[in-house]
């Protein structure tokens, strides 16, 4: 059906047979090899992250509703994590659908969700986001908080401290956001995702290896 892998920071590329979906692919900003978006659709929680290529088949940085190769896509615009809340909305939190299943994908945003947002996120059934804290994005008791409340089936941390990512501030480590979250760890190198195959039964946080 899909499968997810991880590339570092923020990015994750999203596969079916037809089409890739990739957020965050300026890796460049940590020191990695920017993510290829040719023929893929670009997903960007802030702008700084994107590419903008000319070859995706579709770019896009905002809030908004997209319908583009086999994903829905809902835009919600939300705080930065560094932001006041008379600061302008400059991140962009994404609800992806793919058949059935529904994917919420959180950039470094501030931690108290309202209950609009809540509400265009709506029912999640695989939830990815950052826990390496340090000021500069949620850290693990954020992100526990914020998973608790939106309450998948999948959680995927990412944007934790990696000896070969150049972060702009240290990051704590995965087992920071492990630990405070307490569900069941899986370690893989792609969460796969067949048509037949069911999510896990309770909360399950996967521990994807950087590709």
């Amino acid at each position: 059906m899909f499968e997810i892998e991880y590339k570092g920071a923020n990015s994750v590329i999203i596969s079916t047979k037809k089409s890739t979906l990739v957020t965050d692919p300026k890796l460049s900003l940590v020191g990695l090899k920017d993510v290829s978006t040719k023929d893929a659709v670009e997903l960007a929680t802030e702008a700084r992250f994107a590419l903008n290529s000319e070859n995706a088949r579709l770019n896009i940085e905002g809030p908004g509703e997209y319908g583009v190769a086999e994903f829905d896509i809902k835009g919600i615009a939300a705080q930065r994590h560094l932001d006041s809340e008379s600061d302008p909305l400059i991140s962009t939190i994404y609800r992806v659908e793919i058949n059935d299943t529904r994917i919420a994908i959180i950039g470094n945003i501030y931690e108290k969700l309202s209950e609009a947002q809540l509400e265009d996120i709506g029912l999640v059934d695989v939830l990815i986001l950052p826990v390496g804290g340090s000021g500069y994005t949620l850290d693990a008791t954020g992100a526990a908080s914020i998973t608790r409340t939106i309450d998948p089936k999948v959680v995927i941390p990412v944007h934790y401290a990696d000896a070969g990512i150049n972060y702009e501030v240290p990051q704590d480590v995965v087992e920071t956001f492990v630990k405070e979250l307490g569900a069941p760890v899986e370690e893989l190198p792609k969460f796969k995702l067949k048509q037949s195959a069911p999510l896990p039964a309770v909360l399950t946080t996967i521990l994807l290896a950087r590709a």
